[in-house]
């Protein structure tokens, strides 16, 4: 048999229902405990609730060890109460959602200081209260607010003072314990000001790095436009090539041979162009993926062989060592090679061009040059080609020159290579060695 059926019912019943009864209360204080927490999370000062607990804490301690001082005033309740007005504003935010307003905080600290030096003992820590809550004005309040009150609580104290009720030591050291508390309720107020100018920094630097983040988004916005537009540029230029051929292969000689071959080849391209866009968007995404790499400077090559198989003429030469070139400098030679063929064959189909990529110690230069169609000259300043190649050069340091130049249309772009400097030094070491001073060796 089990042990749940030699229970009676009824017996189970009342303990079902004390369990429910005890656990009423944690679950009221849990519920309690969440809407406090939201509620300080909601406070417009954005301070952390670690901090603003850390405070009451304290605050907690010094009217502890005022009330335990008053011990020989017992059974008189006043400690108590001012103990009650120093923490009046945490029930009222608790319970009543009121806020702490900076009024409210320094009116509780000044009834409560009131009440305790009512009941006058020496070495008092009741003053105290009035350097922490200015604190706390200082840190959310305006500079007047701060100000009017650290004036009322040292008004309050010299009061106080000369009433006899502010003691430290003996009779001859009782005017000892004033200053003391007013230097405190002036610390209070700078390490509140400090606090608040904190807080204003940190509002500043927020907003710096939001401003940082939206050029950041914009200027990759505006790489990736760069980018889909040097793809579909050179993509389009290439494949409208590839079927112009075709077409005059079927219409003026009916070779189907040479028609399939460029149709092929305009395939071909397209698929090439469709997967550069999907690598081009995916930067988009975040997660992780393992992406083809970018064009080089070694891919100008076969750049330059799929526009001479679509017929455009090209002439290219190609000087000096590419090893030298970096991945950033290689990629924007092959955008710019690329939109400046394209360039070529959108508006000047019918003539040849040429292209020159020189690689030095210290620089890589390409040039890319074609004869003016008749006809007014294209605007080529007007649209997003020349403009990205501008942002692409000026972005690592180059020069880049577009325009009509001797009845011709010329591209130049050129990249200083960190080689240069580096050979430089090199160069100049063993000459530096031996002009060296023999005692310095």
């Amino acid at each position: 048999m089990e042990v749940s059926h030699a229970i009676p019912a009824s017996m189970a019943g009342r303990t079902s229902r004390w369990r429910r009864l005890a656990d009423r209360p944690r679950a009221g204080m849990a519920r309690l405990l969440d809407t406090v927490r939201e509620r300080i999370e909601s406070l417009p000062y954005d301070y952390p609730p670690a901090v603003i607990i850390g405070t009451d804490l304290a605050l907690l301690v010094i009217t502890g060890a005022a009330v335990i001082q008053r011990h020989s005033y017992f059974p008189s309740p006043l400690p108590l109460l001012a103990m009650a007005a120093a923490f009046l504003p945490i029930p009222l935010f608790a319970l009543f959602g009121v806020k702490p307003h900076p009024l409210l905080l320094k009116g509780s600290a000044l009834l409560s200081c009131a009440l305790f030096l009512l009941q006058p003992v020496s070495a008092d820590f009741a003053p105290f209260v009035l350097v922490l809550v200015a604190g706390e004005v200082a840190a959310v309040a305006s500079r007047g607010i701060t100000l009017g009150f650290a004036l009322v609580a040292i008004l309050q104290l010299v009061a106080f003072d000369l009433a006899g009720h502010v003691q430290w030591g003996t009779e001859g050291q009782r005017l000892q314990g004033l200053p003391m508390y007013v230097l405190g309720i002036l610390l209070g107020v700078f390490v509140g000001v400090m606090l608040q100018y904190q807080r204003r920094f940190l509002y500043q630097e927020r907003e710096n790095q939001a401003i940082r983040a939206g050029h950041a988004a914009d200027e990759e916005r505006r790489r990736i436009a760069r980018e889909v537009h040097d793809v579909i540029a050179h993509s389009l230029s290439i494949t409208l090539l590839h079927l112009t051929a075709a077409r005059r292969a079927l219409q003026t000689d009916d070779d189907v041979t040479e028609a399939v071959e460029a149709l092929v080849d305009a395939e071909r391209l397209g698929r090439q162009a469709m997967a550069d866009i999907r690598r081009t968007v995916g930067m988009l995404d975040t997660s992780p993926a393992l992406l083809a790499p970018e064009p080089s400077a070694a891919d100008i090559d076969e750049l330059v062989g799929d526009y001479r198989r679509a017929g455009l003429v090209v002439d290219y030469v190609r000087t000096g060592d590419l090893a030298v070139i970096e991945g950033t400098v290689g990629h924007a030679l092959y955008r710019i090679g690329q939109e400046s063929l394209a360039n070529v064959a959108k508006h000047a189909p019918g003539n040849a061009a040429t292209v020159r990529l020189d690689v030095s110690t210290d620089a890589a230069t390409l040039v890319v040059t074609n004869p003016l169609p008749l006809g007014p000259p294209p605007r080529h300043d007007a649209g997003m080609g020349v403009r990205g190649m501008r942002k692409r050069t000026e972005l690592l340091g180059g020069s880049i020159t577009a325009g009509a130049v001797d009845d011709g249309w010329t591209v130049r772009a050129r990249f200083p290579l960190k080689s240069g400097a580096c050979s430089t030094i090199t160069a100049l070491l063993p000459g530096m060695l031996k002009t060296r001073p023999q005692e310095d060796m």
